[in-house]
């Protein structure tokens, strides 16, 4: 890109402060405080302003912190780290303030008059005496006291980041400020832990720093209760435990936080008291739980249960005529397997449906969706990503929908997802099929299940032996470890699948066999590297020239590639690198955006990393609009726009803008990881067969990524690290007591 497309810095050394007086906000946004103004400073310049700016107001004088830019289409601008607000001195610049509007209710008028009535101590007046405002002409006594509210809120704002500027940025304090207004500062001093347990975006380690800085002792009883709940939480979201050995949690919390083993069992105990924490008993060892995560598993355990109980069952009889119809109609006989499964999902409220790449999964849906249509069933299809059930749809060629969606994800006042489908609203289907289970932790399990009503079937369609779900819970395989229900699982591969070595190969892996990787005319092709630098360029060649040129341009658009490992020099971090530059190099035609060390191009391939639950889109097809983009979402940056500070983001049909702020949740996705790409395929899947981790270098990660591909799999690098997966059937243990409810209620 030429230099004057792209966002310079001009001076970078230290920042720089300006003082001056908002003339204009020219672009808003109140739900992050994000603004754009014209300010005016010495000698009356007017420069523009860009940054965390919340409640910011023409009139305000302001002192800013920050560093000089150039916008290649608005120029220079100064970007804002940080800012306070500088209260007018003399009457003549508290009159300017009013008058400007920064107060709602104060117009020019109304400002003049109160000016002229108190003169330099209208600020006091307005803030500590709001009934004196009404001896003014045109205040009224409540109006004085929303003056008064409006006033002090403004004041509380400036405390508010004027304390946390030093331990936060602007955007985390404006959280900070929404959650507890004015008292704030009050809360995080006495307790500066709660940071951490209330406020999104906060770790334990940003609370435990500030802290420090306020003179909190290591022992403290605050900061071993947070400290704990943090290793509990660490452990769910990066392990998938959704509770830990007490003894393991004691000796990992004592680590943590530099304390003795028997003060972090103190502090367990009292969490205990107070219901933070919740445990069961597994032998002699009590298993330790954040009571969220223990509520989820008691109630999926209960209401699975319900569910199997209270269905109505199909007699033997109208099942046979069911499937001999089905056959009838398709020209078809069913497989053994496949009219078990069917039976079963008649019979049962609870059935699960597992197996690998063509085993005949997807007919057996098709059957069942049409059987239970025939009975005048309504039927719901889901799954928990919008790949997946875009995939869903397709092959039953009926509607399919995001979990999420299907339970209608709105947001409560506080900006926290709730689902508008749940005990008090629930779903009218009488059949819900879910298909990629494995996808599904507990908490959205949870979720799903308060939807269905008393007397409806639930359908499980899974494949057990993929990686399990990225959030706390090991759901698919607990049901079926439990052996409470109906599990039907298929095996036979089918005359057609046969003939794909994809198909063959993800069974041969699965089984601890090595793939067939010398056949030159089929779907699973083996790549001969011997270094990670080799490999990483190989990948990139294949990309950008190889198999274009052997089965047409728009090949590109289906590739994708995946990783064991995010780090390596053939791991998806360096990758990306490499791909963007091959693919997506430097143009005067696209602009780009440097966010931290990250430059995003217009054109790049990119990935949502975390679940965001109220960002709006559209979909240009049919003129619906809806909120939430989800972890592992994979995108096109279509425009960047540096004079509002945002991106123009494609997300299959779904167009979504990006404000620049939000760029920490979005990375590049030219090479994902193999847990990232769970739930969705794509036509072609080149897997670098590198050096990694031995906890990563796993059958059943291969197995997940080689079930990925539809139509081509391209593994590139060296044989004895794809025998080393094959031979390594070590699965990561997750901490979940689901299994157990479910075999003491039954």
């Amino acid at each position: 890109m030429q230099n004057e497309e792209k966002m310079n810095i001009e001076e970078s050394s230290g920042l720089q402060k300006l003082e001056g007086s908002i003339e204009h906000v020219i672009y808003s946004n109140e739900d992050n405080g994000y603004a754009i103004c014209d300010m005016a400073v010495a000698d009356d310049e007017i420069i523009t302003v860009v940054g965390i700016l919340p409640m910011i107001a023409a009139g305000d004088n302001i002192a800013v912190y920050g560093k000089w830019v150039h916008n290649p289409k608005y120029g220079r601008q100064f970007s804002v780290s940080n800012y306070e607000r500088v209260m007018p001195a003399d009457t003549a610049s508290v009159l300017r303030y009013l008058a400007s509007g920064a107060i709602k209710g104060i117009g020019p008028k109304t400002a003049q008059r109160i000016v002229e009535m108190f003169g330099e101590d209208t600020f006091d007046v307005i803030e500590n005496h709001p009934d004196w405002l009404a001896d003014v002409k045109g205040i009224s006594r409540k109006m004085a006291n929303e003056i008064s509210e409006r006033f002090r809120e403004q004041a509380g704002m400036r405390s508010v980041m004027m304390f946390f500027r030093n331990y936060f940025g602007a955007t985390l304090t404006v959280r900070i400020y929404k959650r507890w207004g004015s008292a704030s500062v009050d809360i995080a001093k006495k307790n500066p832990y709660r940071l951490c347990n209330e406020i999104e975006g906060i770790g334990f380690e940003k609370a435990d720093a500030m802290a420090a800085e306020l003179g909190v002792v290591n022992d403290n009883i605050d900061r071993l209760m947070s400290g704990i709940r943090y290793v509990l939480s660490q452990n769910a979201n990066q392990n998938g435990h959704t509770c830990l050995p007490r003894g393991k949690l004691c000796e990992s919390a004592a680590r943590l936080l530099e304390v003795d083993v028997q003060r972090a069992d103190e502090a367990i105990s009292l969490l205990l008291k107070n219901g933070s924490l919740r445990y069961t008993l597994s032998g002699d060892e009590q298993m330790i739980y954040d009571a969220h995560i223990y509520e989820s598993e008691k109630y999926i355990a209960s209401k699975l249960l319900q569910i199997d109980k209270m269905c109505l069952s199909v007699s033997l009889p109208d099942i046979d005529r069911f499937i001999e119809r089905e056959e009838g109609r398709n020209g078809i006989s069913y497989a053994s397997l496949q009219k078990v499964a069917i039976s079963d999902a008649l019979r049962y409220g609870v059935m699960v449906l597992t197996g690998g790449p063509g085993t005949g999964k997807t007919t057996v849906v098709k059957a069942l969706i049409h059987i239970f249509d025939s009975m005048g069933f309504d039927i719901a299809l889901a799954a928990p990503t919008g790949r997946a059930a875009k995939r869903l749809s397709e092959s039953t060629s009926m509607e399919a929908k995001t979990i999420h969606r299907l339970l209608e994800m709105n947001y409560d006042n506080s900006s926290t997802p709730v689902f508008n489908r749940n005990e008090l609203d629930q779903l009218e289907e009488n059949v819900i099929i879910v298909d990629e289970a494995s996808m599904i932790d507990s908490m959205l399990m949870m979720a799903l299940l308060k939807a269905i009503k008393p007397g409806a079937r639930l359908i499980i369609i899974g494949d057990s032996d993929q990686l399990p779900s990225v959030g706390a819970g090991n759901v698919l395989r607990d049901i079926i470890d439990s052996d409470r229900f109906s599990v039907v699982r298929l095996n036979e591969i089918f005359r057609q699948a046969q003939k794909s070595l994809i198909v063959t190969n993800a069974h041969a892996i699965n089984e601890g066999r090595y793939p067939t990787i010398d056949i030159k005319d089929n779907d699973f092709f083996f790549l001969r590297r011997e270094s990670d630098r080799d490999i990483a360029l190989t990948v990139a060649d294949l990309y950008r020239n190889r198999l274009p040129k052997s089965y047409g341009e728009e090949i590109r658009t289906g590739i994708q590639v995946i990783t064991p490992s995010r780090k390596g020099e053939a791991g998806s971090e360096h990758l990306n690198i490499i791909l963007q530059s091959t693919l997506n190099p430097p143009s005067s035609g696209r602009r780009e955006y440097k966010f931290r060390d990250v430059i995003f191009r217009e054109g790049d391939r990119i990935m949502q990393t975390r679940n965001n639950y109220d960002i709006n889109w559209f979909r240009d097809s049919d003129g619906k609009d809806g909120y939430g983009i989800f972890n592992g979402d994979i995108g096109i940056i279509k425009k960047i726009d540096h004079s509002n500070s945002c991106m123009e983001m494609l997300f299959d049909d779904k167009v979504v803008s990006y404000d620049f702020t939000l760029l920490e949740d979005i990375e590049h996705a030219y090479a994902i990881t193999v847990h990232k790409s769970q739930g969705s395929e794509y036509p072609v899947v080149i897997m670098p067969m590198c050096s990694a981790a031995p906890m990563l270098l796993t059958r059943n990660l291969l197995y997940t990524a080689v079930t990925r591909a539809q139509k081509m799999v391209v593994l590139v690098g060296r044989e004895e690290i794809m025998r080393t997966m094959v031979d390594n059937n070590r699965q990561s243990m997750r901490y979940t007591g689901l299994a157990a409810r479910l075999s003491e209620k039954g």
